[in-house]
């Protein structure tokens, strides 16, 4: 990397910090037009000058008014980006909305700057968020390569399962750069935002942290997530299909919000949202502000225990706590959360064994027998898919607010997930007969259950009676 352009990733990186506090501001002034669903924030890609929500006909007026001297340049502005805004920079954005231009540089969800030749025909994904996200953008045949999680999904992800597994990619450590160069891939889509020791390893290939870790429930139109699906949209040449999605996900999560955010602080029940503990833990984790989980609670109406501890705004996602300060708070209602049990969860299985002997366990415990969430029946456990993936975190939140305000609620948890997986991962998969998601599940009229499959309709009736 030459001096050049390591000040200008710098200088990217210094200004990305300003771009997201006044994201909201600035956009108020842009361009009411722009396909994005109509929601305000700023498109992070090179080539959108005045920084909205979009690459359009505005940027290039935009990109005149500099070069004219009527207005300062901003680091977008640079389309080309090579430090300077000039004719070469209209000449890239006309290309941009072409779409006929041969690389894009776009600030990654570090805020760094990252430059894709294009197009992208071999591609390396990471984790679940990126093969999520490729399916949804009709991009499978792009991709070349996948990490261990991918290849062991195989009903969620039949397609990708079958591709080349790169051994040591996330989740798993020590990856295997050898052979991920002899996929010779355009563009690693990489899980983890630490990205410098994948570039340094893998030379010519731009590794993408797009942002997808980032969802923001509570305001999806300026979330770091809304702007990695755009920005993917426009790397993988699925613009359409990523307004598409977005304008799906925001949506639903103004449904579930239209029921909820106004109600008031006392109707809005305490939760202790957790990962599931083991016999023998001396502590739970639960989740900051910040992570997936505790939005979800917000967005479904209530209030995780630890809103009012330091670290709730402080920490990077989990918080541990004392098993006493939860007795102490007595919450109203405990969410489990955990990926992995004997038998499996989630799509690979239809056996609510796991679950059921999970929640056995749990309930048994002595400690915890006088908590009102025990002894209401107000315990659930949770698959971590309805966080990891399943549009990040929106499914889980129709569930709690089904949950927690079952009289006012009025989205459908299952409708959506089966919505999600048809329109949007394309896939053949009826959840009324497949899918172990939540645990007791939801009745929903004579034998229907939503969380697990309707067959074990008679067992969880017979439980809840004799509850």
């Amino acid at each position: 990397m030459n001096a050049k352009t390591e000040q200008l990733k710098l200088a990217a990186l210094a200004i990305f910090a300003l771009l997201s506090l006044c994201s909201l501001a600035a956009a108020d002034n842009a361009s009411t037009d722009a396909k994005d669903s109509g929601s305000k924030y700023i498109l992070h890609i090179f080539g959108n000058a005045n920084m909205d929500g979009a690459i359009d006909q505005s940027d290039i007026a935009f990109v005149r008014d500099i070069i004219e001297g009527k207005t300062k340049a901003n680091d977008l502005s640079d389309a080309n980006f090579d430090g300077k805004v000039d004719e070469a920079d209209i000449i890239q954005i006309n290309k941009i909305i072409d779409d006929t231009q041969s690389n894009l540089t776009i600030l990654d969800g570090n805020g760094l700057p990252v430059t894709v030749n294009l197009p992208v025909k071999r591609a390396i994904v990471e984790h679940l968020d990126n093969s999520e996200m490729m399916m949804i953008l009709q991009k499978v045949d792009a991709v070349a390569g996948v990490d261990l999680a991918m290849s062991k999904s195989t009903k969620e992800f039949p397609e990708l399962s079958k591709k080349t597994s790169v051994p040591g990619f996330s989740p798993v450590k020590d990856p295997d750069y050898e052979q991920a160069l002899s996929l010779k891939p355009d563009i690693i889509l990489t899980f983890s935002n630490k990205t410098n020791e994948k570039t340094k390893n893998l030379p010519g290939v731009p590794v993408v942290f797009a942002g997808l870790y980032y969802p923001d429930l509570i305001n999806p139109q300026a979330s770091s997530f809304t702007d990695a699906v755009h920005k993917l949209g426009y790397i993988m040449d699925a613009r359409e299909r990523a307004d598409e999605y977005i304008n799906w996900h925001i949506e639903k999560i103004n449904d579930i919000k239209a029921c909820t955010e106004n109600l008031s602080e006392k109707v809005k029940p305490t939760v202790l949202i957790a990962s599931l503990p083991k016999d023998g833990d001396k502590s739970i984790a639960t989740y900051a502000k910040i992570d997936t989980l505790s939005q979800m609670v917000s967005l479904a109406g209530g209030k995780t225990i630890v809103e009012g501890l330091p670290a709730y705004l402080q920490s990077n996602y989990r918080i541990e706590i004392d098993p006493e300060y939860a007795i102490q708070q007595n919450p109203d209602y405990i969410v489990f959360i955990t990926i992995t049990l004997d038998p499996p969860i989630g799509y690979d299985s239809d056996n609510i064994t796991g679950m059921k002997k999970a929640m056995d366990a749990f309930m048994s415990r002595p400690e915890y027998a006088n908590l009102t969430a025990v002894k209401n029946g107000r315990v659930y456990i949770i698959n971590g898919n309805l966080r990891n993936d399943a549009t990040k975190g929106l499914i889980g939140a129709a569930y709690l607010s089904k949950i927690f305000h079952a009289d006012k609620a009025e989205l459908d948890p299952e409708e959506l997930h089966q919505e999600y997986l048809s329109r949007f991962l394309g896939l053949d998969y009826d959840l009324n007969s497949h899918g172990v998601f939540i645990y007791p599940p939801l009745v929903n009229g004579q034998g229907k259950l939503e969380g697990v499959p309707d067959s074990y309709y008679d067992l969880v009736a017979a439980g809840s009676a004799k509850a």
